[in-house]
């Protein structure tokens, strides 16, 4: 699609088991940046079965239109199909950027429709911002493992598409009462069906809870020193009703599961509290807390980064440390 034809920064209010996932806001927050810097709408997409009850609050977040389409074969996320629905919402509205987040379901879904519309994407961006000299969409995402970050354009197609990682950005205010625009898009069998079919949901039987979900984090690093250790790490969380979180050391040691990985490989995270047991504190892993309200540190080493960035600061042993703050908070 001609660049000069393209107007709007759209964003995907992603539904999950029938509840409007949180990231719906956060994108509506940055969104709402870039359409201001444009001086065009900030529209939110929405799929799925019955979700039209959502696009009054996704107004009063910020929305100044809602694209809604509802059918029973959007009951449950198929990629396929979720992305011809969605590639015909471009192919007929043409927006200017397209904010997508990158969860398990939206990093799938963003790829597919890019592809399908022939654009760009950056996938997994911490950071996104209007450059005013030309209008396009600068995203940042980390790279090399996390050593460098880098910038991305696209500069000749649109819209241009990025996935947004989630807790990135704050969620947007409630604004009651505002107005907005909601349009119906209709779900056509023939155009948007397609091959593959949902069987069932099977949910993980792992323990824990979700990290974006939880006010506390009690995390490990390699100073854990073995697998068994975070058993301990589970003990505090449970008795501060949070989860158990990691750097990379310890899931690159297999001690752990990569979906506890905190940091610019991994998540990001907004606890009220973080206690980081046993964990350097490279710049890597403190861009995935920064927004953490309080930070404690337990580490043996006083030199150690962390020491110097956390609120808290505990020299010590965490096989000592720990078990006297069970003790306490017994």
């Amino acid at each position: 699609m001609p660049v000069k034809d393209c107007k709007n920064v759209w964003i995907l209010a992603e539904v999950q088991h029938g509840k409007l996932s949180p990231t719906a806001y956060e994108l509506l927050h940055a969104g709402r940046k870039l359409a201001d810097d444009l001086e065009e709408k900030l529209c939110a997409v929405v799929l799925g079965n019955h979700v039209g009850k959502y696009a009054r609050d996704l107004i009063e977040h910020g929305a100044d239109v809602v694209y809604v389409c509802e059918s029973d074969q959007l009951e449950n996320y198929v990629d396929d199909t979720y992305a011809k629905v969605l590639t015909d919402l471009v192919q007929t509205y043409h927006p200017n950027k397209l904010l997508i987040p990158a969860t398990n379901c939206g990093r799938a879904l963003s790829a597919k429709t890019a592809v399908f519309v022939g654009t760009g994407l950056t996938a997994d961006a911490t950071q996104v911002q209007i450059n005013k000299a030309d209008g396009q969409l600068y995203a940042t995402r980390p790279t090399f493992g996390g050593n460098l970050m880098a910038t991305i354009t696209c500069a000749k197609t649109r819209p241009e598409m990025c996935s947004l990682r989630p807790m990135a950005y704050d969620k947007a205010p409630l604004q009651k009462g505002r107005k907005g625009e909601i349009v119906k898009f209709p779900f056509t069998k023939g155009k948007h069906a397609s091959l593959a079919k949902f069987l069932e949901f099977i949910k993980s039987k792992e323990e824990g809870l979700d990290l974006s979900e939880v006010t506390v984090i009690v995390a490990g690093g390699r100073g854990v020193g073995k697998k068994e250790g975070f058993h301990l790490l589970h003990q505090l969380a449970q008795r501060l009703g949070g989860a158990v979180g990691a750097s990379r050391g310890p899931v690159d040691s297999g001690w752990i599961d990569y979906r506890y990985q905190i940091g610019l490989t991994g998540r990001t995270v907004k606890p009220k509290l973080y206690i980081a047991c046993g964990i350097s504190g490279q710049i890597q892993h403190m861009a995935g807390v920064s927004g953490a309200d309080v930070i404690v540190a337990i580490n043996k080493d006083p030199n150690a980064p962390i020491m110097k960035m956390a609120h808290y600061a505990v020299e010590g042993d965490m096989y000592e440390v720990i078990p006297a703050m069970l003790e306490a908070l017994s």
